[in-house]
């Protein structure tokens, strides 16, 4: 399709060893920044070439997303436009490769958007698509931030001890997206980190190690999400002197600490999880007909949206 438009790289996005694609986006659910954090510290640190783009002419009301105009290096004026970058990354060691999809939530048009991602997932034969997003919690800054992981296909969430989305009402472009892979047959996880609310939005590394963190335990890819360990130190420090000043917030994260203290986490082990999706993908591969797309084994509830998102 037009919307998606493809470099002189694209022959290294389909020569990928069995991609996961991986999509994050800057707006609604990207709370503190820490969805489309973990993409960018992924191209940060990893092997990536861009392989295409999302032209963003009819996806967006320039007057809520403005280009922004600026100078190059030799000094010539250019104009910068909303971004949804296509990156094709290589990964060390065998692990699966990545293709990355960040940039801005588009004003408009979100099933044809979702139909050009669709189409980057099928062009790069990505095997599974997992969605990264952050929403504002009930998560105390002084623990490690919940991350949620779902998926709409019963095997899938079953296999990993995903969630099943329940959520029904109104939803964003990941939920469009979701529900569009669903049809095609297209294995989808959404993975969403909880910053706490009673914070100013500003950049959060603590929630955006944490959404590394699983995404490496559900993918197998090493995300070297630890090197963000001093960062996040650093920042909970920042914020504990600044809660302890506030004898009313102090009082209400402790109320927020118990919570999460008498809740368990029964996420299995990084390499279950790893184990469980690499058998998983092997069956959907062994029931995909010659030269055919996956079948709908587990279509979505139409009365449910797929996530929150």
């Amino acid at each position: 399709m037009d919307e998606l438009r493809w470099t002189a790289d694209t022959l290294l996005a389909e020569q990928l060893d069995r991609p996961i694609l991986v999509v994050a986006f800057r707006g609604l659910f990207n709370a503190a920044g820490s969805a489309t954090s973990a993409v960018e510290w992924l191209v940060e640190r990893l092997d990536s070439a861009e392989v295409g783009d999302v032209d963003p002419e009819t996806f967006f009301d320039f007057t809520q997303e403005r280009p922004i105009v600026g100078f190059d290096g030799s000094g010539t004026r250019q104009v910068h436009w909303p971004s949804n970058r296509v990156l094709a990354v290589r990964t060390p060691d065998g692990q699966r490769d990545l293709v990355l999809v960040s940039g801005v939530e588009p004003h408009l048009r979100w099933r044809t958007f979702a139909e050009a991602l669709r189409t980057a997932a099928t062009r790069t034969r990505s095997q599974l698509v997992v969605t990264l997003g952050s929403m504002s919690g009930m998560s105390p800054h002084t623990r490690p931030p919940a991350v949620t992981a779902s998926s709409a296909n019963r095997d899938l969430a079953d296999r990993l001890g995903l969630d099943r989305p329940s959520y029904q009402g109104p939803t964003g472009l990941v939920g469009v997206l979701t529900d569009t892979l669903d049809q095609a047959g297209m294995p989808v996880i959404s993975l969403r980190v909880s910053v706490p609310y009673y914070l100013p939005e500003s950049p959060n590394p603590k929630a955006t190690r944490s959404l590394l963190r699983r995404f490496e335990q559900v993918s197998g890819v090493d995300t070297a999400f630890a090197d963000l360990d001093g960062p996040a130190s650093e920042w909970q420090l920042r914020v504990d002197e600044a809660v302890a000043g506030d004898a009313e917030v102090t009082a209400h994260v402790h109320r927020l600490e118990s919570q999460v203290d008498r809740s368990e986490d029964l996420m299995p082990s990084g390499d279950d999880l790893a184990a469980e999706l690499e058998a998983f993908l092997r069956d959907q591969d062994q029931r995909l007909p010659p030269g055919g797309e996956a079948p709908d084994e587990d279509p979505a509830d139409p009365s449910a949206e797929p996530n929150k998102e």
